[in-house]
């Protein structure tokens, strides 16, 4: 077959003066776009820097917007070069629908980081307890959060769970109180015992001042009764500091010749 170079050439002519100016037109907007959205990605970084925006958030946000304007930017490219985008319409939307039902889980892992980065019902550095775990939390992700545990153990828990179950922000209010109950025989005095442990926690340097402790009989039973205290420390800390007060409220009623049932 005899190939017929002046028919193709005649095509080639036509094309290049029908798409040419087209193709031209699509390339310089994909290059002033380009530019233009890279200044508003860095006018919109710096603005949120200023606002001392999420870090997390931030670069989610910065992403999102970056990659949703380039693919619009994409797009009327293509629409100015004249290609029809009815088939790979189709396939997107054809992948969009499998992925999603492939990752509906995560998306929810991403969609509940996003609440709580934006909501904070704890930040870094704020102990919590979840899922039957407790701990301070170290990172918060977009798709889930990192506890170390008071034993030092990294717990790695999916945002979904977090917010579609209660989570106690053991840190928020800055302070903790410690409660602790100890039994006596009726034949000990409760006014010496008080005196003995108000002096305890006088000399404590972890227990607050304010609010005030509180030290008195919670439960009465046949041969004993349960003295209550209630002292506040610091939220952080807390574990340390309750165990610290327990042992010298013991050693101090030993000195003082007060003894616990069963010591």
């Amino acid at each position: 077959m005899k190939w017929d170079w002046e028919k193709f050439y005649d095509r080639a002519y036509n094309w290049v003066l029908t798409t040419g100016p087209r193709l031209i037109m699509a390339v310089a907007l994909l290059l002033i776009g380009l530019w233009l959205i890279r200044v508003f990605i860095g006018w919109m970084r710096k603005g949120l820097e200023r606002r001392n925006f999420n870090p997390s958030l931030r670069y989610f946000l910065l992403n999102l917007t970056a990659i949703s304007l380039q693919i619009l930017l994409i797009l009327m490219a293509t629409q100015i070069v004249g290609i029809q985008l009815t088939f790979l319409t189709a396939i997107i939307a054809g992948f969009s629908v499998a992925a999603g039902l492939a990752l509906s889980g995560t998306l929810q892992n991403f969609v509940s980081g996003i609440l709580i980065l934006m909501l904070k019902p704890y930040r870094v550095g704020d102990n919590i307890s979840t899922q039957g775990q407790e701990g301070k939390v170290t990172a918060i992700q977009m798709f889930y959060t990192t506890v170390l545990t008071y034993d030092n153990k990294t717990i790695t828990i999916p945002n979904g769970q977090l917010s579609n179950n209660v989570v106690v922000n053991l840190s928020k209010e800055g302070n903790r109180r410690i409660d602790i109950d100890l039994k006596f025989s009726y034949g000990i005095d409760e006014n010496e015992i008080k005196k003995v442990i108000e002096k305890t926690l006088q000399d404590s340097k972890d227990i607050l001042s304010q609010p005030k402790v509180r030290i008195g009989i919670t439960l009465l039973e046949a041969d004993k009764y349960t003295l209550s205290v209630n002292a506040w420390t610091s939220a952080h800390g807390f574990i340390d500091s309750k165990i610290a007060l327990q042992e010298k409220i013991l050693k101090d009623l030993r000195e003082a010749g007060i003894k616990l049932p069963g010591m």
